[in-house]
């Protein structure tokens, strides 16, 4: 009796495990080809991951991820609708929907921001930003998250010389030559800015704040809304795999993809990537405040429809 017992929980576990797997790594048919944009960030490693290692292919995901040196041409793709979504800033996408552009954020990323201060600058706390040259580029993430490093030791914009500068190598030279005292950069610029001497003296990590997702078209939600899901689906494996596997293993994907010198895939600091899960209100609010205030977009725009939840994903 004992012994059929025993048979039998061991038949019903194989089972429970076969039909896990099953269901981690099912996969889809009929799905149609999906094209996401990217600019070379940490933000959309886990697609990359997930491409790369073949996780899309076992879902039956036909996804090309195409990569972008400019916002312009980025937001230019997705306008025009030769790439069904992209990785962006909630600037940009409350921006784009303001002026008309139905879309849809989907969820959130999590690569993150730095305050570099120049090397030579001597500037120690975020008090001391006052009256100093923080390069930006404006009325984008970038000058958004200068203004909250800016509140956080209450200085307002205009007590610091924000000079306009919107390429980020061009910024880190100027920084890296003592042009500018500072200036918010992303990873690999800012690994690479802390590797030549300058110092991150805040993130938007440490603000507590989230900056960047994933948006998709509204054609995109309506017609491939089954393919949309399968993708997060992929990135929440890629996130496992990530933390399954030493950053040596798919050091050529930090260097191929996201732009990280060889040398320093060692030193770059990867965000604690997490499933996925939609954008905090309170992130979202506070941007839609930030432009309203700038003037960018409508004061009775209230980012009705900005994000949207795609059904079968179960988010964090």
């Amino acid at each position: 009796m004992k012994k059929t017992i025993c048979l039998i929980c061991t038949a019903l576990f194989l089972l429970a495990s076969c039909k896990a797997k099953k269901e981690q790594h099912e996969i889809y048919t009929d799905l149609r080809p999906l094209k996401l944009g990217a600019m070379s960030s940490m933000d959309y490693l886990p697609f990359v991951i997930a491409e790369k290692q073949g996780i899309y292919d076992s879902l039956g995901l036909d996804l090309s991820i195409v990569k972008f040196f400019s916002a312009n041409d980025r937001d230019a793709a997705f306008q025009s609708g030769n790439i069904d979504g992209t990785v962006i800033d909630y600037t940009g996408a409350a921006l784009q929907q303001a002026n008309g552009i139905p879309l849809a954020i989907v969820m959130e990323n999590d690569g993150y921001f730095h305050l570099i201060t120049g090397r030579n600058s001597q500037i120690g706390s975020i008090e001391q930003l006052k009256s100093k040259n923080i390069a930006v580029s404006r009325n984008t993430v970038i000058e958004y998250s200068t203004d909250q490093v800016l509140a956080k030791a209450g200085l307002s914009p205009g007590e610091v010389n924000k000079p306009e500068i919107n390429k980020i190598p061009l910024r880190l030279e100027m920084l890296q030559n003592g042009q500018i005292d500072a200036t918010i950069l992303p990873d690999p610029f800012a690994t690479i800015a802390m590797h030549n001497g300058n110092n991150s003296l805040i993130t938007t990590k440490d603000l507590g704040i989230s900056v960047t997702g994933t948006i998709f078209s509204q054609k995109a939600l309506t017609d491939k809304r089954r393919e949309i899901e399968v993708l997060i689906r992929g990135y929440n494996l890629g996130v496992e795999y990530i933390r399954k596997h030493p950053q040596s293993e798919w050091k050529d994907i930090l260097v191929d993809d996201a732009g990280v010198p060889k040398s320093l895939t060692d030193d770059v600091v990867l965000p604690q990537y997490k499933e996925a899960k939609l954008p905090s209100p309170k992130d979202l609010e506070s941007t839609l405040v930030w432009l309203k205030e700038k003037q960018l977009i409508p004061a009775a725009y209230q980012g009705e429809n900005l994000v949207d939840t795609i059904k079968g994903i179960n988010y964090r």
